[in-house]
């Protein structure tokens, strides 16, 4: 048996992003592998993170919108929220995920320097932003709050950046 996860499928042409919320907040997080061989620090980090998507996929509620992840010495998540108050709830709800996560990382690993971890947030505009995918599957802020075909007052960069004044 061969162990693959298959491509999402690819939306051909032009698309955009048009929403009517105004904001969106953007988080990003990930880990750096500072010492390789030490296993044992850092995989209990990297396999904390599918645990935290499971919880946040399997409701709803959460605020999460969408997510990508990409694997490496450092490792980077892009995700989107509804709001910087709904990440905040999943942060610090102690029957999630992330807070045992984080104290474990504290309690054993962070004093270790073999693995390092980071995060930005960002509450951005989502009326004032611009995207285009071209021959994409459904990515980042498309996947989050919809794409839609290029059309007419979408065609330019300035179109897109200026659609919500």
């Amino acid at each position: 048996m061969k162990d693959w996860t298959p491509m999402p499928p690819i939306i051909e042409g032009r698309r955009t992003v048009e929403s009517d919320r105004e904001t969106v907040t953007v988080f990003l997080i990930g880990m750096r592998i500072n010492n390789p061989v030490a296993i044992r620090s850092w995989l209990p980090v990297a396999g904390a993170m599918p645990k935290m998507l499971r919880h946040l996929e399997r409701d709803p509620k959460s605020g999460l919108l969408s997510y990508h992840s990409w694997f490496g010495r450092t490792t980077v998540l892009v995700s989107y929220w509804r709001s910087a108050e709904d990440l905040t709830r999943f942060a610090s709800d102690p029957d999630a995920p992330h807070a045992p996560a984080w104290r474990s990382f504290n309690r054993a690993v962070a004093a270790t320097r073999h693995v390092g971890v980071w995060h930005e947030t960002y509450t951005a505009s989502a009326t004032n932003s611009e995207s285009i995918y071209v021959n994409m599957p459904s990515f980042g802020l498309a996947a989050a709050l919809g794409g839609t075909e290029v059309g007419p007052g979408s065609q330019t960069w300035k179109q897109r950046m200026t659609r919500g004044h």
